[in-house]
């Protein structure tokens, strides 16, 4: 069943991928840290931020945000950092870049080698803010984590209590991201108002992704 299910996730990925090939370009991100000098207890201490300073965010903490959200934590098993119903990890994570040391553009996070795929160059930020109702935390963040999902994934196994498996999921996933955030001395927000239509063609997306959550994320102002 394992096996069946990782070769399913890497067919979807694959089938997206084909689509939007035409400026294909793979960054392998660094190796994550898997030992921090911020304690749990601090990072529960969190509280969402709204906005952030203009420093540029570096490819390290980009990859750290990406390993919590959704990296591989047993190689062997390929199983995620968030618990998944059925290990059928049915999100998909983009990345809206603008403010980083990585080149502006719409990316995709590929758990298995830990790399982002760049689906269209250009700052969307911009962009991505009319679609969230023009809330200022999205075009100030100096990256923007959009968490999406492909239902089918989960309730093709648990039929329609397997949206509530997904969003559950999501759930896990943002709470990861933000308590990294709070570790590496970074700002961010869940948001859920947006038009799904419209984020969809910010991130060049299928109409089978679904948006869950858009994440500002930049270092805090001081």
């Amino acid at each position: 069943m394992l096996v069946a299910t990782m070769i399913s996730a890497v067919a979807g990925f694959m089938v997206f991928k084909h689509k939007l090939s035409n400026d294909e370009k793979i960054i392998e991100l660094p190796e994550p840290r898997k030992i921090g000098k911020v304690s749990v207890e601090e990072a529960i201490a969190r509280r969402s931020r709204r906005s952030y300073s203009d420093r540029p965010l570096s490819s390290s903490d980009i990859s750290q945000l990406c390993w919590a959200a959704q990296g591989i934590t047993d190689p062997i098993r390929k199983f995620r950092s968030a618990p998944s119903a059925g290990a059928l990890y049915p999100l998909e994570l983009f990345l809206v870049i603008g403010n980083a040391e990585i080149e502006a553009g719409v990316y995709q996070y590929i758990p298995f080698d830990h790399s982002l795929m760049l689906i269209k160059k250009g700052d969307y930020r911009e962009e991505l803010y009319k679609a969230a109702l023009r809330q200022e935390a999205v075009r100030e963040g100096a990256i923007d984590i959009v968490i999406t999902a492909i239902y089918e994934r989960t309730t093709r196994k648990y039929g329609e209590r397997g949206i509530r498996y997904v969003h559950m999921e999501a759930g896990h996933v943002a709470q990861n991201i933000y308590l990294q955030a709070e570790a590496l001395g970074l700002g961010t927000v869940s948001i859920g108002a947006f038009y799904d239509d419209m984020v969809r063609e910010v991130l060049s997306l299928p109409k089978h992704y679904a948006p869950l959550y858009i994440m500002p994320i930049g270092y805090r102002r001081q």
